[in-house]
Formats: structure tokens, sequence, C-alpha cells
């Protein structure tokens, strides 16, 4: 979980940053509107990426080991990061600074691609089955977490700099936090054993496959289930994290210090959604525990923008940090469930598939997508699109199968293309 949140950290800074620096830094015109969608379809090349990363280091991971995986990727991911920090802008070195910025995205999506995948199922195949739906949940609880310490470093930076101090180089300082980060987490990563499970599998074949990516999609049944529960989930985590600083700055008219503050305190809201999730799913069974929460993010998406549009603090916070408990709530028992869907020698193929896969068709054109329905819709567009993917996650979940308490040590766990 360390590794994650560190991973996260990196990948989160962009994210924060592309809604409000830089946009007017790195992208020419005259357009603001423009601008802030040029620095949002950047942000989504790192999406783009992340579906490569899957399938490379998900094949690696399960020829080679999941500890090796978390290494290289936290490293590359690292360095991209902290490369960021001293990148020129556009008006000092022209397109070649925009070109550097797009491919040091994909090497960020790239190695977060691969690491995801490996940290929540180190500790699905270390944990006891009847608490894995907990244990899980903790890396990938570190999406919120690094979100946290991104905003958090990022909002103390703007409260310590004056002026335009901070548009101007203090969002370097962020970026480069995570050369420090990046020795503590390779000291942490470092030290890490091996999968027991993987260890017996490895064993128990005798020699390795020639592609697990391929065995994964030669029964697709799993990964479709799994992105389409994805889907839902992975709209309504970029839209209550990243697009709501676009929204409300732009077209609510608050603050971006005001903005900021309230998504830190939504990811300590979803952080506790998660290991709640985790933690009731091992109790209820993960198809549940998934359910109610997809289907209270349906109702609350309506309820959400109308108290945004209030131009109140308190209910923006109120908005923010209901709708990120709700997504935590639902995004927690899946790590466990993913996991679940899939037999050890695989495994990281498949949930690699499914993690990174719906990174594309949801997770990356989130915030563009809702950018460009307010713009040329209006805001009931937007619900409209949180309405519809909630649905086919609610779709998704009631074809699948349960799986709390499968065996992930044996031959076949218990997935529904399996039964």
């Amino acid at each position: 979980m360390a590794g994650a949140v560190l991973e996260w950290y990196d990948f989160a800074v962009y994210g924060v940053l592309a809604a409000t620096v830089l946009g007017p830094l790195f992208f020419p015109g005259d357009d603001p509107v423009a601008k802030l969608l040029a620095a949002l379809a950047t942000q989504g090349l790192g999406f783009v990426a992340r579906p490569l990363g899957g399938v490379v280091f998900g094949h690696l991971g399960d020829r080679i080991g999941r500890k090796p995986m978390l290494v290289t990727t936290f490293l590359l991911l690292g360095t991209a990061t902290a490369l960021i920090g001293v990148l020129p802008t556009y008006e000092q070195a022209g397109l070649t600074a925009t070109v550097l910025l797009v491919v040091l995205r994909m090497v960020q999506g790239f190695a977060l691609g691969g690491e995801f995948g490996a940290a929540v199922l180190l500790v699905s195949e270390y944990g006891e089955p009847r608490r894995r739906g907990f244990w899980a949940s903790w890396p990938q609880a570190g999406a919120p977490a690094g979100t946290v310490l991104a905003t958090v470093v990022i909002t103390v930076l703007g409260a310590a700099l004056p002026g335009t101090a901070f548009d101007d180089w203090g969002w370097r300082i962020a970026f480069l936090f995570a050369l420090p980060l990046l020795a503590v987490g390779f000291w942490v990563r470092s030290g890490i054993e091996e999968s027991p499970v993987f260890r017996q599998a490895r064993e128990a074949a005798g020699q390795r496959p020639r592609s697990s990516i391929l065995q994964a999609l030669s029964k697709p049944r799993a990964v479709l289930l799994g992105l389409g529960v994805r889907l839902g989930e992975n709209v309504a985590f970029y839209v209550y994290t990243v697009f709501v600083i676009a929204y409300a700055t732009t077209y609510a008219g608050f603050a971006r210090g005001d903005v900021v503050l309230a998504a830190a305190a939504a990811s300590v809201f979803q952080f506790a959604g998660m290991i709640g999730g985790g933690w009731w799913s091992d109790r209820v069974g993960r198809r549940p525990a998934m359910l109610v929460p997809t289907v209270a993010l349906l109702v609350w998406a309506p309820v959400f923008f109308w108290l945004v549009g209030f131009g109140s603090l308190p209910l923006l916070w109120v908005g923010v940090c209901v709708g990120a408990f709700l997504h935590g709530m639902l995004a927690g028992p899946e790590a466990a469930w993913i996991a679940e869907l899939f037999p050890t020698r695989y495994r990281y193929a498949g949930a690699s598939l499914v993690f990174q896969g719906s990174s594309i068709i949801a997770g990356a054109p989130a915030p563009f997508i809702a950018v460009w329905l307010v713009e040329t819709v209006g805001v009931g567009a937007v619900i409209g699109y949180l309405a519809l993917t909630a649905v086919i996650t609610v779709i998704a979940l009631a074809a699948s199968a349960e799986t709390r308490g499968a065996d992930l040590g044996t031959a076949e766990t218990v997935s529904p293309d399996q039964r």
C-alpha cells in the first residue's frame, strides 16, 4: 500500500495541475476552455498508455513474478514525474515542450498500468480468503491516499508562495517531490517477498506459458464483466476528483484553493469507503457490496450538481465527499473480486486487462467528455453520462457470479467464465 500511495501521488499531481496550471504553460492559444480541454486530453494520454503497460508487465508478472514488476514500474513512474518538474514551458521551448510533456505523461501511464495489478495481486495472494476483501482494499485505497498527498502538497505550495509564483514555477516543486518519494518507495518495495501462490503455481507448471495475455483473452467473459463493473466506477472517480476541479472553478465560480481542499477532504472519505467496502464484502459477498453503492451513485449524481449549483462551499464539500465515499464503497471490493476472477497462471494479465482496459474506455475520456458535455449541452448531460455508466455497472454485476472465498491457490478459481 505504501508503494501504491507514492505511485498514485505521482499520477495525481498531474491530474490536479492539468485542470488548473498546465494548460496555459504548455498549450498555445487564447481560448481558456480550449487550453483546459487540451490539458485534460493530455492527461488522458496517460490512460492510453496504461493498457499497454498492463499487457507488457502483466505478461512479465505472470512469467517472472509480482515483486520485480512492483520495483520496475515504481522507478519508471517516479523518474518520469520528476522530469516533468524540470521541463521548459511552451514559451521557452515551443512545441518541443509540449511533446516532452506528452511523452513523460505516456511513460507515467505505461508504468502505472503495470504497477496497480501487481500491488493488488500480491496482497490478494498473501491474504487469508475470509478477509481478502479487506486486505486487498488497502492497495486499492492507495489512489485516494496518493490524491490526498498530492492535493495537500499543492495546497501548501499555493498558500506559501506569493502572488503568481505557484503558477510561474512553484508547480515544479510538486513534481520534484517525487524524488524523495522515489527513494522511500524503492526501499519499501525492495524488501517485499514474492507471492507464495505465484511460487507454487510456477513450480507446479514446470514451464512458463508463452502468453498469459492470450490465455486471459481466450476466456473473455471474466474480462468483459470486469470492464463493465469498472466502467461506472472509473467515470465516477474522475468526475468527482478531476472534473469537479475544472467545473467548480471554471463554471461555478469557486476559488481554486477551496476546490482543491474539498477534493482532498473527499479523498479521505473515499479512502474510508474503500476500506469499509472491502471489509463489508467479506461479510455480505462481493456482488451485494458493489451493487449497493453503484445504485447510490446513480441517485447521487443529480443531487451532487444541484448542491454545487448553489455556489456554497459547505454544500460543495457535502457533494464531493458523499460522492467520493460512495465511489470508495464500490471500488474497495473490486480489488479482491477482480483477483478472484482469474487463475494464478494468468491472474496478473487478466487483472491488468480489467484494471487498465477500463482506463481507456472510462477513465481517460471521462474529464474530457464531461467538460465537452457542459460546454455543448449543459450539466444535465453530465448527469446522464454518470447515470448511463452506473447502469452498465449494475448490469455487469447482475451477470457475474459471487467469488467471495475463492481459493486463489487452486488451478482454477471460481469465476463466471468457468461456471
